[in-house]
């Protein structure tokens, strides 16, 4: 783990939801790590590295008072980072479908650069999903969009995409980001097909190394033992789409 002041190299929309921050800073990180992000002003919070180079990026989606803060900096204002965080992905299978879903999209983008992918992007409206298409096209082998009000690509949700693709083609492995929810009905999906799996959960994380305890899911620690975790080890936690935990520590139910 390592810690620095670093200055924003730029900060940009990447579509009606969510900005990118960019920055240097040549700490080695894998993809599917995470960074606790702070600036003056706002309270330190836990973000998915879009980008893994010397120059790194954050994307987030803004959804409350943090990220509104962090959304509303400037080229040339200072943040500082620490980390990186958790575990990334296990990039060794030969075949590897990437599922990203809404925000999720961002935090694959470093497998995209990694490895050559196939990836079903999806979303619930064009303006959700829109910068996935030159990305996809760049990036990938062969790609597929989808949204839930059918505004881009094929109208319907990840999963049903995710097993039309599947329905075609081979893989050896499903790498998946996005919405619980979408993940909870993915992994069933994809159990029932004995299909193995990445999947990157997100809980409350204060610290980011293990020691506070309010990312717990089950036994495990989100920040440490994940986020990334593989289907097997999924499949065993009671709390997966059944609830998290507040700033408090609280269980709170899903549902």
């Amino acid at each position: 783990m390592s810690e620095a002041v670093v200055v924003i190299k730029s900060i940009e929309d990447t579509n009606a939801y969510s900005r990118t921050i960019r920055f240097d800073w040549d700490v080695p990180a894998r993809p599917g790590q995470f960074l606790m992000v702070w600036a003056p002003g706002m309270e330190e919070i836990p973000l998915s590295l879009s980008s893994v180079d010397d120059e790194k990026s954050v994307t987030f989606k803004i959804i409350g008072d943090d990220t509104r803060f962090l959304g509303s900096l400037k080229a040339g204002d200072r943040i500082r980072v620490r980390g990186p965080y958790g575990n990334g992905y296990d990039l060794s299978a030969e075949r590897i479908l990437v599922v990203g879903g809404g925000i999720g999209i961002a935090p694959i983008l470093p497998v995209l650069r990694a490895k050559k992918v196939d990836a079903v992007f999806a979303a619930r409206d064009s303006k959700e999903v829109a910068y996935a298409d030159p990305i996809g096209g760049e990036l990938c082998g062969q790609y597929w969009i989808c949204t839930d009000d059918g505004s881009m690509g094929e109208h319907c949700n990840a999963v049903q995409m995710t097993e039309k693709v599947l329905d075609a083609n081979e893989y050896d492995m499903v790498i998946a980001c996005g919405p619980e929810v979408m993940l909870f009905f993915l992994l069933k999906m994809l159990n029932s097909r004995n299909m193995k799996c990445q999947m990157s959960l997100e809980r409350h994380m204060k610290c980011g190394a293990g020691i506070c305890g309010a990312c717990m899911m089950d036994s495990h620690r989100v920040c440490k033992d994940g986020p990334v975790f593989t289907g097997e080890q999924i499949s065993q936690m009671k709390d997966f789409g059944r609830g998290g935990r507040d700033a408090t520590g609280t269980f709170v139910s899903f549902r």
